[in-house]
């Protein structure tokens, strides 16, 4: 596998572009056995997807273990039910690129399969053109709780252009959110990325701006957002079951006395909102913290 124009360019800037080079035999264009073994029992996945207005989103997927089951070593189906306002089934009719980031939070384990999908009611199937792992920084730990994952209350979503006082509280106090991504030609991406509380930070109910810390040097995300700059955000509200979901345009910031605002950054993002989808009860499984990442900068 090779790295496009994007990701070239972040890694040069970086001054990593030979460590990248060098985890190019990490992607596989197949599903090899050890990722086939791990998404038996994963039940969270997030999924990165664009719209008919070239907005890009992300998506929170659960179900029970092996919802994402894989078919042959070239293709998989996700198993899933959606709440009806989560636009990723209208997006994939009009875009069937789909990036797909399966985190096991318990065990701070995440794959990436980046691929092509196909729509049939609420079954996708994805024929992958990129998997592997990613290193386990910045996950915190959390279990699910099975004792609620049978009591799910009616979904209600709201649409806003903008933050509610509600939206930044819930953000200022976040440890982890995902990112979508989106290349014209390389296709979609979901990360992870996490932190202490704190480490998004609310400007005002239009933009946000975080941290990016040190990481495995590929820049599969940054490298899409220099081309295009259309991301999609996703936190979750781990112990309640709701996602927030934001959509819009993100610039890299590589200003030096900037970065000394956040402890540990090696580059800046901001993040200018156009739409803002909060969903209560989106999801039945609960999760409960518990631990930090050791690597979260203090």
């Amino acid at each position: 596998m090779s790295f496009h124009d994007g990701e070239i360019t972040v890694q040069t800037q970086a001054g990593v572009r030979d460590e990248a080079q060098r985890l190019c035999h990490v992607i596989s264009s197949t599903i090899k056995p050890s990722a086939q073994e791990f998404l038996r029992t994963q039940q969270l996945a997030v999924a990165s997807t664009v719209d008919v207005n070239g907005k890009v989103w992300a998506s929170l997927l659960t179900g029970q273990p092996g919802f994402v089951q894989v078919l042959d070593e070239q293709n998989l189906q996700i198993n899933v039910t959606l709440i009806h306002i989560d636009p990723i089934h209208q997006n994939l009719q009009n875009n069937n690129n789909i990036g797909l980031l399966v985190i096991d939070l318990a065990n701070r384990r995440r794959l990436r399969l980046n691929g092509k999908s196909d729509v049939n009611q609420e079954k996708i199937k994805v024929q992958i053109q990129q998997a592997f792992f990613n290193c386990p920084k910045y996950i915190q730990v959390r279990h699910i709780e099975k004792a609620v994952t049978d009591s799910l209350a009616k979904p209600e979503a709201f649409i806003r252009d903008a933050l509610s006082e509600t939206n930044q509280l819930w953000i200022a106090q976040s440890d982890t959110f995902f990112i979508a991504s989106y290349h014209p030609e390389s296709g979609a991406d979901a990360s992870h990325r996490g932190g202490f509380p704190g480490f998004v930070r609310v400007l005002n109910s239009h933009k946000l701006v975080f941290p990016d810390y040190s990481g495995n040097n590929m820049f599969q995300t940054f490298g899409n957002l220099i081309v295009n700059a259309g991301a999609g955000l996703l936190f979750i509200d781990f112990a309640q079951g709701h996602t927030l979901q934001l959509s819009g345009k993100a610039k890299v910031i590589w200003d030096v006395e900037r970065l000394n605002e956040f402890a540990g950054a090696q580059r800046l993002v901001e993040f200018d909102i156009e739409q803002v989808l909060e969903s209560r009860n989106a999801c039945s499984l609960r999760w409960c913290f518990g631990e930090y990442s050791p690597f979260n900068p203090g």
